[in-house]
């Protein structure tokens, strides 16, 4: 089949998160390097990120945590130009992760390219439970086989969307993006957005 549409994880496929995590360190009273540390242990457990406070021994922020939005600024250089240029390619272009309600209604006011905008938090589901990417087909309106999604993340994007019949392309940046290899289940594995319209035109 075809390909019709394209999905797009946010953090760190999308948005670079750096400024994200050193304001909630701050709030949290502690140095951003400190809480990157646990980061990288959560990663290397195959945890997911909340779990990092437990390894600092505190309690996870209550409020801090679903409320700090991102800035146009966090987005990666080439995270707009992909998204038009992808959209040039006559390819449906939706935005869905792993994101709180608030992080949602921040995407949808920053108008990004998009034609579907939507969160775990408005799904009821997040990844990668294969719920998640039932909703996106869902979304996408066309069959899986048609669809790709594109994120960071091996355990959360790359293995359980290829498990749900997408195309799934890995992003080696950030964090997991760059401790977890680009597995045989991904078409993809690119170091940056540049490239993936290019590459997604062999598919058309």
């Amino acid at each position: 089949m075809a390909l019709r549409a394209v999905f797009f994880d946010v953090g760190e496929t999308l948005i670079d998160e750096e400024r994200w995590w050193r304001v909630l360190s701050e709030r949290e009273g502690l140095r951003p390097h400190v809480v990157w540390a646990a980061l990288g242990v959560t990663i290397e457990r195959g945890e997911e990120h909340t779990a990092l406070w437990g390894h600092l021994g505190i309690e996870a922020p209550s409020t801090g945590w679903t409320t700090l939005e991102y800035e146009l600024g966090d987005l990666y250089p080439d995270a707009i130009s992909c998204l038009e240029a992808v959209r040039r390619l006559g390819l449906r272009v939706g935005i869905v992760g792993n994101q709180s309600a608030a992080l949602e209604q921040w995407a949808r006011d920053a108008h990004l390219p998009a034609d579907v905008i939507s969160s775990s938090a408005s799904l009821g589901v997040r990844k990668p439970d294969p719920a998640f990417f039932s909703r996106v087909v869902e979304l996408a309106g066309c069959a899986p086989a048609e669809i790709a999604y594109v994120g960071d993340r091996v355990d959360n994007d790359v293995l359980p969307a290829a498990a749900a019949g997408l195309v799934a392309v890995h992003v080696r940046r950030g964090p997991w993006g760059h401790l977890q290899p680009t597995p045989p289940e991904a078409t993809f594995g690119l170091d940056d957005l540049a490239s993936l319209a290019d590459a997604l035109a062999s598919l058309l």
